[in-house]
């Protein structure tokens, strides 16, 4: 691999060309994936041994918790970032392959487009994840889950499980609604920044 390629995938790879922008990568890659990693192992890493229901028999707490967590939210929320990552790497790696300069997003027409596109498409893949997260999730963990067990030929079809730290959980899902709120709002902000920048309000870096 040559230097100058080395150099340009630097460049067009790693710095975002608006402060906003490296500002979000910072924000997005360190504190979001630190709490994710770090804070949502330790709150959700046990849920599924802790969950327990009335009988408290394994076939009817598996099918339950099966039922509460059609997906797991840190299995969805690894998922969200990984998508919501795809719009950059690939305007970033196809700016190392064009040897394409920092200053040249900015000053380009073409190339500011299309790195305009690649935020506005973070901002599209961030909204749809905060819809489903609703749909999945909600705002709020109640600590009693009715389980409809019909399906297992029980005698009853409705029985009562009890949902562990539903309160800590609660806590980091308002947590990840504001991080994306975050997200949305610094790209917003970055697409202004680019604006600004392309009409001579703000000086290029």
């Amino acid at each position: 691999m040559s230097p100058n390629y080395i150099r340009s995938f630097s460049e067009g790879c790693l710095r975002p060309p608006t402060v906003i922008g490296q500002f979000h990568t910072l924000f997005f890659g360190s504190i979001r994936m630190f709490f994710l990693g770090v804070l949502g192992f330790a709150v959700y890493g046990n849920e599924a041994l802790h969950f327990s229901c009335d009988p408290d028999k394994r076939e009817v707490n598996l099918f339950c918790y099966n039922q509460f967590r059609p997906i797991t939210p840190q299995v969805f929320w690894a998922l969200q970032l990984v998508i919501v990552l795809v719009p950059g790497a690939f305007f970033h790696l196809c700016a190392a392959c064009k040897s394409i300069k920092q200053e040249d997003i900015l000053q380009k027409s073409s190339y500011t487009g299309f790195y305009i596109f690649s935020v506005f498409l973070r901002i599209v893949l961030e909204v749809v994840a905060f819809w489903l997260q609703i749909q999945l999730f909600g705002f709020k963990v109640n600590a009693i889950y009715m389980c409809d067990v019909g399906a297992l030929e029980k005698k009853f079809n409705v029985t009562r499980c009890m949902v562990p730290e539903h309160f800590e959980k609660t806590i980091f899902l308002i947590a990840m609604y504001t991080f994306t709120v975050i997200t949305v709002i610094l790209c917003v902000a970055e697409i202004f920044e680019i604006s600004c920048r392309r009409l001579g309000f703000l000086k290029n870096q």
